[in-house]
């Protein structure tokens, strides 16, 4: 059995890795769509940006409710 403590230390980096992940991307899109001459690049980078920003908002929000503690009856 592992420890509530350690569990929800995990849970939390997990979390916050994934808040991280989005903003890096996000950043990155940006870069792509700062140095693109083309259409089609800066296309991908606002795609990029679009779901980095999705997934900052959606992702942290489901992983806290699929871990969060059922109620006691």
């Amino acid at each position: 059995m592992t420890d509530p403590d350690t569990t929800a230390r995990n849970r939390y980096f997990a979390l916050a890795a994934t808040r991280l992940a989005g903003a890096a991307g996000a950043i990155l899109g940006l870069v792509l769509i700062a140095r693109a001459h083309a259409t089609l690049p800066k296309a991908i980078g606002t795609a990029l940006v679009l779901a980095a920003l999705l997934m900052i908002a959606i992702v942290p929000r489901a992983l806290a409710r699929r871990w969060r503690t059922p109620p006691e009856e």
